[in-house]
């Protein structure tokens, strides 16, 4: 649908944001409930703070969290939560470990039951934990193929140096170094309800749903360990870093600058600016390189948050052939749009996709479990979601501009190209320093 035949924005409409019942444990731990009543079910997020963990441990337990108690083996904590209609598991992020699952909504108590004898109780048995050891080996070696992975480390440690965001995947050998008795002692120091956050959303009573959490989770003790990530540095601009893939069909290209934290008066701004440069598939960026030239399949830009700081992101795969054209391109872009307003008409699509995705992202229950913890990750709770969605409404031309103008200068960014150097050097240094990395 082109620019010209899309139909008149409709008004606005506040957003009808459910309520939240929050309640503070005495052990710390903030439970945060809300009614959802779609289907007869309940999503569960915890985030506990784990932010400056030794990484290959920490990840490893992650994945390894379910392996069973002092009563209960994998298999049947996987059998009791199937019973009940659910299943939980965990993953890791550079500040939390997080637990995140469902189950019907009659068996919420059951289900955390099951979330606090693991919580208090894992054992990591050998068998198990080297099983998932060895799978957690077999999959960052798969990672370490796929040259999106490598470029993603490459720019994480070009962006922030000796930061502990630096490095987020551990190397295999650091995995096989981990024991079981290595993974209780982390457990015991680091998974801890002092901070950590547990979200519920579904058929429930929000505040019966926090008696029973706190009635089964309140032998869940201990206080927090000091996990406060330092601020991230300042990006430092420099030359492109060539990072050799030698017989590389593709190119991987990367580039990011200083981000925004949600809360700043400028994000809402910078959010639609960033949807017209390259946030969704009618972006400027997207039209250029894929739609007009055919450079690449897909590109994406947008902003990433940590509990340390923030960063916008861009990211493409394209043929080798035209690695120098696609950076041209993408310079030009964003030149373009920090130099230039958007167009009233562009501008407005940006707003209705903006509008769109936060009310589509809150329409299920998941979703919306989704975005209550990971708000109140940030200390934000989901009343922000009315307060970001009116700044949407509200912003300006002139005040997309200058965020733009502010925010997106291509001299303030940072590049990192993943490729056959051999093949691409030349093409890159036509246009801006090189220097090929040494790692």
């Amino acid at each position: 649908m082109s620019l010209k035949t899309l139909p008149d924005l409709i008004p606005d409409v506040e957003l009808n944001l459910p309520r939240e019942v929050e309640r503070t444990l005495p052990n710390g731990l903030t439970v945060i409930a809300i009614r959802r009543s779609a289907v007869p079910l309940v999503e569960v997020r915890l985030r506990i703070p784990f932010g400056r963990a030794p990484l290959a441990p920490a990840t490893l337990l992650s994945q390894a969290l379910f392996t069973g108690t002092s009563t209960m083996s994998s298999i049947e904590i996987a059998a009791e939560l199937q019973a009940v209609g659910g299943s939980l598991a965990a993953s890791l992020d550079p500040d939390r470990l997080m637990v995140s699952g469902n189950a019907l909504a009659d068996g919420l108590g059951r289900t955390l039951e099951i979330l606090a004898g693991v919580l208090t109780d894992a054992t990591y048995p050998e068998e198990e934990t080297v099983t998932e050891r060895e799978r957690l080996v077999d999959h960052i070696q798969v990672a370490l193929t796929q040259p999106a992975h490598l470029a993603r480390v490459a720019l994480l440690k070009r962006m922030y140096g000796t930061h502990t965001y630096a490095v987020q995947t551990p190397e295999p050998d650091q995995i096989r170094l981990v024991e079981p008795t290595g993974l209780r002692e982390l457990h015991a120091d680091r998974v801890r309800p002092e901070g950590a956050v547990l979200v519920l959303v579904g058929d429930i009573d929000p505040e019966q749903a926090i008696d029973v959490a706190e009635k089964v989770l309140g032998s869940w003790t201990g206080p927090a360990r000091d996990g406060v990530v330092p601020p991230t540095p300042d990006l430092s601009t420099g030359p492109l870093l060539l990072v050799d893939r030698p017989g590389s069909v593709q190119s991987s290209l990367r580039l990011a600058l200083p981000g925004i934290t949600r809360t700043d008066p400028d994000y809402a701004a910078l959010s639609l600016a960033n949807l017209v440069f390259g946030g969704y598939f009618s972006s400027r960026w997207t039209e250029n390189i894929r739609e007009d030239k055919g450079y690449t399949y897909g590109s994406y830009s947008g902003i990433e948050h940590f509990v340390a700081g923030s960063a916008w992101v861009a990211t493409a795969e394209v043929a080798t052939e035209v690695t120098g054209p696609s950076l041209l391109e993408t310079v030009y872009e964003l030149g373009r749009i920090a130099s230039l307003p958007p167009g009233e008409e562009e501008l407005e699509q940006a707003r209705r996709y903006a509008l769109g995705t936060l009310r589509l992202g809150m329409s299920t229950q998941s979703g919306l479990a989704g975005l209550a913890s990971m708000y109140a990750a940030f200390g934000l709770r989901l009343d922000h979601l009315r307060e970001h969605s009116a700044a949407l409404t509200a912003a300006t031309r002139d005040e997309v501009f200058a965020a733009a103008a502010k925010y997106l200068a291509p001299s303030r960014a940072v590049t990192v190209v993943l490729g056959d150097a051999d093949k691409i050097e030349g093409q890159l240094s036509a246009l801006t320093a090189v220097e090929r990395s040494t790692e």
